[in-house]
Formats: C-alpha cells, structure tokens, sequence
C-alpha cells in the first residue's frame, strides 16, 4: 500500500525540500531561456518560503563561475559551493538530518549535467525527485530534451512549476493561498519546451510512418 502512494508522486510541505543548482552569473549568456527559467525558480521559492518548505542552493565553482544571479530572490540563503555534477554529496550532512523528508523539488541548470545527476543520486537514495521542467535548462536543447527523457525513465516526476505549486497548496481555503494566488496569476514565462515536445513527437511520428513503411 505505501508502494502504491509513493509511486503517485504525491508532495506536501512538511516533507518536502526545494532544491536551487546553479543558476549563477556566468551562465547567464549560455543558457537557452535563462531569464525565463530563473523567473520560474523564483516564483517556486516565493511559495516555498510561503509555506515552509526548506530551500537548499547550490553554485558550481562559484570563484570562476560567479554568485547565484540576484534576480532569484535568493538573498539571505546561503549558497553551498560545490565541484561535483551533482548537488547531493556537497547537501550529505542536510539532508541526512532530514528524517521526514519523502519529496525533492528541484530547478537550475544545467539538465544533463548537475541536473541529472542530482536526480539520480536522490533516486538513489529512496526520495520522490520532482523536476520542475519550465525552470530546468542547459546551453544545447537536445541535451535538455533527452535529459528530462532519462530522468522519466529512472523515475522521477516531470511536473511545471503551476502544478507542483497547487499540489503543495491542495485547497484553495489554505490560509497562504491568496499569497500563492497571486505569484500564479501571470502564467509561467515560456522556457522552450513546447517546441522542444513538439518536436519530439514529429520526430517519433516520422520514425514510426518509416518504420511501418519499411
């Protein structure tokens, strides 16, 4: 029966933690949709900080690579540097000290890299990874979408940003929700991705019409 429930990806505040990877100065010009998937980490921070839920921020070698950009809102928490392409060994000791915690949500850059390999390390570890794809991105858009295709594949959940926000939330009588309402209210700038899916499923149609045609 808890098999069950884990395997539909359900999230609340009290066991939940959002993860921010290195959405810092010096990818700004690199990263395809930058501004936008930085706007869409913010809002998911502004409802975490609404309701509770623990914010851990990660920068990659931030002596090269530069500070967390300052239009996260992420001033006032404390940035963990790391080299690895993974945030998980630098947040061991974090998230060892979090007996509760069932969810991850996580955001940044860049998704076949640091991305990815959080994922995979948190799968690893029996935790529920929810990737928020509208504020997930990297330099190549094939990379990014074969990324989050492989993530699906090794379980984790691909959700955007409007629906991991109204699941934490869950009822509109919630005494934040006015304050969550109106982060919401303008839709999530667009990062890409629907150009990206389409594609992909153009992709497969042609392959599959070859196939049979074959």
């Amino acid at each position: 029966m808890a098999a069950a429930r884990a395997s539909l990806g359900r999230i609340r505040p009290e066991s939940s933690i959002l993860f921010l990877c290195d959405m810092q100065e010096k990818f700004r010009p690199s990263i395809a949709y930058f501004p936008q998937i930085v706007s869409v980490a913010a809002r998911m921070l502004k409802v975490a900080r609404l309701l509770d839920v623990p914010i851990l921020l990660t920068e990659q070698y931030p002596q090269g690579l530069g500070p967390t950009v300052p239009e996260l809102g992420a001033q006032g928490i404390k940035p963990v540097s790391k080299t690895c392409f993974s945030m998980v060994p630098s947040l061991q000791k974090e998230l060892d000290r979090r007996s509760q915690l069932q969810s991850v949500l996580l955001c940044g850059i860049e998704t076949q890299a640091c991305i990815l390999n959080t994922v995979l390390d948190l799968l690893d570890r029996g935790l529920q990874v929810h990737v928020v794809v509208d504020a997930c991105s990297s330099r190549s858009q094939i990379d990014r979408l074969v990324a989050l295709g492989r993530m699906r594949q090794s379980g984790a959940f691909l959700s955007t940003s409007e629906s991991l926000i109204l699941q934490l939330v869950r009822d509109a009588a919630h005494p934040q929700f006015k304050e969550i309402q109106k982060i919401i209210k303008e839709p999530a700038p667009d990062s890409g991705l629907l150009g990206l899916f389409q594609e992909s499923w153009i992709g497969r149609t042609i392959h599959v019409y070859l196939v049979i045609s074959s």
